[in-house]
């Protein structure tokens, strides 16, 4: 089993930045890709970033690319979301995923553990 706890969401202008990170426990981190998705209310949840487990691969969703960068310290069992240029359409609950396969994947159905996530909320 692995947990996942993300932290670092709240309430930022528009034009602010944040950064998330999702903390893992369990079973060995480093052989895990990493994902970050948000779900906005009445939306389904959406892919924003995924990185492979030794961070060589990285992929970015449209929406977020140029703005949000994803990072990983295997030795501290954390992944990171910097989000800079925040708008309000990224207002949304976010969370880490991981993959039990060293493969970044986009597609929600590939992760095995989902942390709780975090609250991001951007005011115009």
């Amino acid at each position: 089993q692995v947990q996942l706890v993300e932290s670092g969401g709240g309430l930022v202008q528009a034009g602010g930045s944040l950064r998330l990170s999702c903390a893992a426990s369990g079973r060995t981190f480093s052989r895990y890709a990493m994902g970050w998705f948000r779900q906005a209310p009445g939306k389904e949840r959406e892919f924003i970033t995924t990185i492979s487990w030794t961070g060589g691969t990285t992929s970015y969703a449209d929406s977020v690319k140029g703005r949000f960068t994803v990072s990983r310290d295997n030795a501290k069992n954390t992944v990171y979301l910097q989000m800079t240029s925040l708008k309000p359409e990224d207002t949304a609950v976010y969370y880490c995923a991981a993959r039990i396969r060293d493969i970044a994947s986009a597609r929600l159905y590939d992760y095995d553990y989902w942390g709780q996530g975090t609250q991001v909320t951007v005011s115009s």
